[in-house]
């Protein structure tokens, strides 16, 4: 597919960090930013970048998935425990627009009842809390199969669906890496408008069919601690083979410059 880019809409400047350019935008700045994106403009989309991203294009394996974050118009920095490790490794201060916490004040502060949302994944559980919960009554949810990712007929039904379904805000819950290559195909199809959101399970988070981590744990960066200890088997190998690796990499960022480049740009 050809590369697309979304840029040229005024946004502030962008730090670069393993790789990756990261806006400079916290929670309330970068919901500012996609509401004021007119809604009839070409598809764009937000990737929230965590530390088990960070790991997966930092090895280079997935090609696919470094297209889908080199064309998204906002990147904004997920991760507490990366942005504790940015400050105290690297002294560089990332502000911080975790997806679940972007998707919670959207829909309580940013989305009007008379907007137009599409969601890619969910229930009619999910329709439902939505509606009654946030006032969404212009929802249109599109709930695609298990193993989205190896039906290339039903990835295409979900960007039919976004572009048969025009809305300002596009959330996609369908998990990583598909949301994020899911954008893709969606931007460079050509036809959708509106800004994406890859946000995994914040929908649930945000009307309460999923418990999220006590403050106190997403303030001390310990979120992923609580999910391990609610689901240890399901998740130690997201905390310990898919994450814990960006430790490496930000110390290389901070001190092995000379030997690697620093990065991919």
């Amino acid at each position: 597919m050809d590369m697309v880019s979304a840029s040229g809409d005024g946004l502030p400047g962008e730090v670069s960090f393993l790789g990756q350019r990261l806006a400079s935008l916290d929670v309330a700045e970068a919901a500012a930013a996609i509401a004021a994106r007119p809604p009839d403009r070409p598809f764009a989309y937000v990737v929230t970048p965590n530390a088990q991203h960070f790991v997966r294009l930092g090895r280079m394996r997935d090609s696919q998935f470094q297209a889908a974050y080199d064309a998204a118009w906002l990147r904004l920095s997920d991760s507490r425990v990366v942005g504790i490790l940015a400050r105290l490794v690297c002294g560089l201060a990332l502000k911080q627009a975790a997806g679940s916490d972007l998707t919670a004040y959207m829909l309580e502060h940013t989305i009007r009842p008379d907007d137009a949302v599409t969601v890619i994944g969910g229930s009619e559980e999910l329709r439902r809390r939505l509606v009654e919960r946030f006032g969404l009554h212009r929802l249109a949810l599109h709930q695609p199969p298990m193993g989205l990712a190896g039906k290339p007929d039903e990835l295409e039904r979900c960007v039919a669906f976004v572009v048969e379904h025009p809305a300002r805000y596009v959330f996609l819950a369908v998990g990583t890496p598909t949301s994020e290559n899911l954008c893709h195909r969606i931007a460079c199809d050509g036809r959708a408008v509106g800004v994406g959101l890859n946000i995994g399970s914040s929908l649930l988070f945000a009307t309460g069919m999923v418990d999220r981590a006590p403050p106190i744990y997403r303030r001390l960066g310990l979120e992923w601690l609580h999910r391990l200890m609610l689901n240890p088997r399901g998740h130690a190998r997201r905390v310990f083979v898919e994450s814990l690796p960006v430790v490496g990499m930000i110390l290389r960022e901070r001190f092995g410059r000379g030997q690697d480049g620093g990065g991919r740009r």
